[in-house]
């Protein structure tokens, strides 16, 4: 769900024996692991979250969303890093959604698939690779809008940074694409055997592009949520999207709880440009942006540096008052994205040179979770899950001593 190009580097241990108990896809962990810890902390917060009613309002607070599955440990958007997630306890499971060229929709980051599949090494394809603007980028490439579903079904996905997730290459080519309907299967599937719904965060990627294709998302993605019931206000699914048009437009087609994405302030949604419309975030964070959104939305998704901004030496600022504001228009809030590099942590809590290391990964979630925050997107769900177990621990021992 990132707006813009952000590399992850190698993942590493930080949570001692569930670093192996990642390795397998549908793992049974040993009581006293970390990530054992962290399905225990989600089902300790599942009976608080219960008591607040139906729908997105009955999810544990803080909400740890498995940002792209468990991206961390498996090649994103695939049925392995989905069912991890679920598995290690994630509240909610991100979905990307992009179509095939003869209209489905399938799950990933980008409609470009160079580095998330083996599409390179199909000859067969070699006459595919092109250069598109998307969005006002230019892109070099295969293009899931010129395959159809049978053929992105030869392909297998591949880790997308190999890189510096090498231990993620282990998982090359062992899922297909899946597409969304398979997604629903496979929830539903969960649903009846853990006895409760498995939530869902599903994106739109790049919609009034598809759009202008004659591929577009919305109506497609309505007749799937009314199919298997996942149509109404209480639903366990969130829609989103960073063009705030096809929020709307899915109000007007299914009740799915909404959430517009927000990225830099600075950014001028991909829709307002094309409709000539001049506001960029900046303004949708201003109390009457905020109104505007709450207008045929349930939520925002905002940039965690819309939150709490950074210095110019990367370190944690003042918290902004975007949580306040949006909760004042009856908003909740899923910033992204949390994960436990170095990279990607706020100067004052990386640890040591490497930039590929683990740093204070849980102090950093400390100050983010402490501004108030509905719920937080993750690479590593498991470390959220902790975090956040530790928050509403201290959160009680507050309240008991005040």
């Amino acid at each position: 769900m990132t707006q813009g190009a952000h590399g992850i580097p190698a993942r590493r241990t930080v949570l001692g024996a569930a670093g192996a108990a990642v390795l397998g896809a549908s793992t049974v962990l040993p009581t006293g692991t970390g990530a054992a810890q962290a399905a225990e902390a989600a089902g300790a917060t599942e009976a608080e979250g219960k008591s607040k009613g139906h729908g997105f309002r009955s999810l544990p607070v803080p909400t740890v969303i498995a940002h792209r599955g468990a991206s961390g440990y498996r090649p994103e958007h695939t049925l392995g890093s989905y069912q991890l997630a679920l598995d290690l306890g994630a509240h909610v499971i991100e979905q990307d959604l992009v179509p095939t060229k003869d209209g489905h929709l399938v799950c990933r980051h980008e409609n470009d698939i160079t580095g998330t599949t083996d599409v390179a090494d199909h000859p067969e394809f070699a006459s595919r690779r092109t250069t598109k603007s998307v969005d006002g980028a230019s892109l070099t490439g295969w293009f899931t809008e010129d395959f159809t579903l049978a053929e992105l079904k030869t392909l297998r996905a591949k880790e997308r940074i190999p890189g510096t997730r090498q231990e993620n290459t282990l998982y090359d080519g062992r899922w297909q694409i899946p597409t969304f309907e398979e997604v629903l299967r496979w929830a539903e599937r969960e649903g009846r055997r853990r006895g409760h719904p498995v939530w869902l965060h599903v994106e739109t990627k790049h919609p009034t592009y598809f759009r202008s294709l004659g591929l577009g998302l919305e109506e497609p993605l309505a007749r799937l949520l009314r199919r298997y019931g996942r149509h109404r206000a209480d639903s366990p699914t969130f829609l989103q999207s960073f063009e705030p048009t096809s929020m709307r437009r899915m109000a007007q087609l299914v009740s799915t709880p909404r959430v517009v994405l927000l990225w830099t302030p600075d950014d001028r949604p991909w829709d307002f440009r094309e409709a000539g419309d001049p506001r960029t975030v900046a303004d949708l964070i201003t109390p009457e942006g905020l109104s505007w959104i709450a207008s045929f939305a349930q939520g925002i998704g905002p940039l965690l540096d819309l939150v709490i901004p950074k210095d110019a030496a990367g370190r944690l600022g003042t918290p902004t008052t975007l949580v306040r504001d949006a909760h004042a228009k009856g908003l909740i809030l899923h910033p992204y994205t949390h994960r436990n590099e170095n990279s990607f942590l706020p100067a004052d809590f990386r640890r040591g040179t490497d930039p590929a290391a683990y740093g204070d990964s849980f102090g950093a979630l400390r100050k983010y979770l402490a501004t108030g925050i509905d719920g937080i997107f993750s690479d590593n769900p498991d470390t959220a899950l902790l975090a956040a177990a530790d928050f509403s621990d201290e959160l009680t021992g507050r309240r008991r001593t005040s």
